[in-house]
């Protein structure tokens, strides 16, 4: 049995040897103790989904769960000893770190909902094996000498650096807290792996010059190390590659640069590791010179169209991964150190520099890394912590980034005040208050930037009360991704948890596990279900429009009548008896005889004039009369007769109204009102001719006046022609062509005798 306070690497355990049962003692970690048991290597899902596959892959799968979940059910002791010794297990372990579909494979995403299920289930269950061989003091009571763990690790090939690569690619999304501690505790307790990745750097540098050499692009630094091939001006491009060669070529850039980025992203203390090879130096012009070949083919090759987004998705990927990988590096190697105050803060700030500057000849990835990441807030970052920068280097330097834009074809405006009120003059005039507070500030950031470890002795917290801006797809994820790791809570709990941490699942399974959430969580309820979303209204419900409750809303009556819905004329009807139709003038007319009864005086008998008072209310006061103008004369002074103001107008019966008799005597009434008042008729539109008349008297009146004598009458027309003309006719004629001259000819005639005369015109 194992001691209490007793490392593995020290523990002695007896147990029965030989056929006789005898007891021996032997080491707790021994090939004997480790149990007989083959693990399955992990096969990819099916990507056709066929049935006949999918159910071997689930029953493959199917003991690779089984397995998995006894192996992490071990003791401590047997766990190690299973780890150790069991060499199917390792290749079990190396096969999903394999072959285990990624984030953009075609394969990632699986149709089946069972096949997805039992994906999840042996994701879960790897990450958890490979979790505790990282961890070497499970409690107080089960733990390894740390000298001894770091050499069971490495030499028994538990982890090496493909695999740590593989392992923050597959496990890093949502478990990055966990696979830092992981990783850190690795490189912590075996130095030796910081070696391993220094050798393992040059190999990824190499990755970038196959792709190049594949894509008939023959690097700078390549060329130098190798020698030019003799066949080299027979090699393949981009454009005249097979299809697949090109697919694999995409998929492999995207790989590694997900891959490289992911563990950066995770581990940043490699990154000084990555900037003795010169890394971001070759990732850059990799960039400038293998993305557009690649953007290029894959756009204008005729690809099938599915194959063409997936490619282009692949190459956009790849694209932004590269930029953060490059982003990654210079916050890690000299932006961090220079917030964080450290002593040589002038060393950082011209590395800095000089890679900013060694980007300018990368046109293509200097405005893509400033689309980003804009250099211009990093420039002021340094302006502000470093006020004896050059201004001149950075005004360069900006104005490079400008260049790159329209390289590209942008157009990238800076802001004025980088060029004026960042520089010198306002950097050098600094007090000591000034430097003071920017000593605060550099300590506060270096608060926030002390690591993962810092973050988790105390609870992070989150955006509180900040909008929830994911998408119901995101949220089912992450909640699923809480779910699997925590079984026990409800989805109310974790979404309240979820939301005090900003939608942070990392920070909020962390503070759980923990037990460092606030206090206004410690109180619900850890099981608490989801609260139900109340549904809103239909829309055909709340509508409001003109056919609301009448008997042509479809929307709340299943039945109309039909009859009364026709286009054009109604089929058996006729026009000559749509026009007869008078049925509406009939309508109408009783609505107008009641205007015709009116009534000014009421005659009260003599029997009901003692009740009458009652009778119509006469002595009741009617409070809301308005007497304010009883008393003035209202009318009197006007110069109205006096049966304009007593005589009512008499009422008229519109003519569509009136029977024929009627209408006929009310005729003859207004001719004969015509003829008896024909003195004081007014005409609302008078005789043209008259007007006429009148106007033609007054206009010879006025020439009369003046004198003027209108010009005689001109006989120019005269009779046919052959007939002869008469005397007055050839006067007028002879007349009007001597005076051309004075119209709008301009003296046309005389021109051309002229001319004439003078020979230029053959007569």
């Amino acid at each position: 049995m194992a001691c209490a306070k007793v490392p593995l690497d020290e523990l002695h355990v007896t147990q029965p040897s030989g056929p006789q049962g005898k007891e021996i003692t032997i080491p707790a970690l021994h090939p004997d103790r480790k149990e007989e048991r083959c693990f399955l290597t992990f096969k990819p899902p099916p990507e056709d989904g066929t049935p006949a596959l999918v159910e071997e892959f689930l029953e493959h799968a199917q003991f690779i769960s089984e397995d998995l979940e006894w192996l992490l059910a071990l003791p401590h002791d047997k766990f190690w000893c299973q780890v150790v010794f069991d060499e199917s297990l390792q290749r079990c372990l190396d096969s999903y770190l394999m072959h285990a579909p990624r984030g953009l494979d075609p394969s990632g995403i699986s149709s089946s909902p069972a096949v997805a299920d039992m994906q999840r289930n042996i994701h879960r269950s790897v990450f958890m094996v490979f979790l505790r061989m990282a961890t070497h003091k499970e409690s107080k009571e089960n733990f390894i000498t740390p000298a001894v763990f770091a050499e069971i690790i490495y030499n028994n090939y538990l982890f090496d650096i493909p695999k740590i690569l593989d392992l923050c690619v597959l496990f890093g999304k949502g478990n990055s807290q966990l696979v830092h501690k992981m990783i850190e505790n690795i490189f912590t307790q075996q130095p030796s792996y910081y070696g391993d990745l220094d050798e393992t750097i040059p190999s990824i540098i190499q990755v970038f010059d196959s792709i190049l050499q594949k894509c008939g692009i023959q690097s700078e630094d390549a060329g130098a190390r190798q020698p030019l091939k003799l066949n080299a001006n027979r090699c393949l491009t981009a454009m005249t590659m097979s299809e697949e060669e090109l697919v694999d070529l995409v998929l492999y850039m995207c790989d590694t640069c997900t891959t490289v980025h992911s563990f950066l992203d995770i581990f940043p203390e490699a990154c000084s590791t990555f900037k003795q090879h010169n890394f971001l130096n070759r990732l850059s012009s990799f960039y400038e010179m293998a993305v557009p070949d690649l953007e290029k083919a894959v756009k204008k090759r005729n690809l099938n169209k599915s194959l063409q987004e997936n490619m282009w998705r692949q190459v956009s990927h790849s694209r932004k991964k590269m930029v953060e990988i490059a982003h990654l590096l210079l916050q890690h190697l000299c932006l961090q150190p220079i917030l964080e105050g450290s002593e040589n803060v002038a060393s950082f700030v011209e590395d800095l520099l000089q890679n900013f500057s060694a980007f300018l000849q990368d046109k293509r990835f200097l405005a893509d890394y400033d689309e980003q990441f804009p250099i211009v807030d990093d420039i002021s970052l340094l302006q502000q912590a470093f006020p004896l920068l050059d201004d001149t280097r950075t005004s360069y330097l900006l104005k490079g980034v400008e260049s790159a834009w329209e390289f590209v074809g942008k157009k990238r405006s800076f802001p004025s005040a980088i060029s004026s009120a960042n520089h010198s003059a306002g950097a050098k005039s600094k007090t000591g208050r000034d430097l003071e507070a920017s000593q605060q500030e550099g300590a506060g950031v270096r608060e926030e930037l002390r690591g993962a470890e810092a973050m988790t002795d105390t609870p992070r917290k989150g955006d509180n009360g900040a909008v929830c801006t994911l998408s119901a797809g995101e949220l089912e994820s992450l909640l699923t991704h809480i779910r699997e790791l925590l079984p026990d809570l409800g989805d109310g709990f974790i979404l309240a948890c979820l939301e005090e941490y900003g939608y942070n699942s990392e920070l909020v399974i962390n503070n759980i596990l923990e037990d460092k959430l606030s206090p206004s969580l410690d109180k619900l309820d850890r099981a608490m279900a989801r609260p139900v979303k109340k549904e809103l209204p239909l829309v055909l419900s709340t509508r409001s429009n003109v056919f609301n409750d009448d008997e042509f809303d479809v929307f709340n009556r299943d039945r109309l009548d039909m009859s009364r819905i026709w286009k054009g004329r109604r089929q058996g009807e006729s026009v000559r008896a749509t026009l007869d139709d008078k049925q509406h003038i009939e309508e109408q007319r009783e609505r107008y005889q009641a205007y015709q009864t009116v009534v000014d005086e009421i005659p009260i008998s003599n029997e009901l004039s003692g009740d009458c008072d009652n009778a119509f209310g006469l002595d009741d006061y009617d409070d809301e009369y308005d007497d304010t103008y009883d008393i003035n004369q209202i009318g009197a002074n006007d110069l109205d007769e006096e049966d304009e103001l007593l005589n009512r107008r008499p009422f008229t019966i519109p003519q569509v109204l009136r029977t024929v008799k009627k209408a006929q005597i009310e005729e003859d009434e207004v001719e004969e009102e015509d003829t008896n008042d024909a003195v004081k008729k007014d005409y609302f539109v008078q005789d043209p001719a008259v007007l006429r008349e009148r106007a033609e008297a007054r206009r010879a009146a006025m020439q009369s006046r003046k004198g003027y004598r209108p010009p005689p009458a001109s006989h120019v027309v005269g009779g046919p022609r052959g007939r002869g003309q008469a005397q007055e006719t050839v006067l007028d004629r002879r007349r009007k062509e001597a005076n051309k001259s004075r119209g709008a000819n301009h003296s046309r005639r005389t021109m051309a005798d002229r001319k004439r005369n003078k020979g230029m015109i053959p007569s």
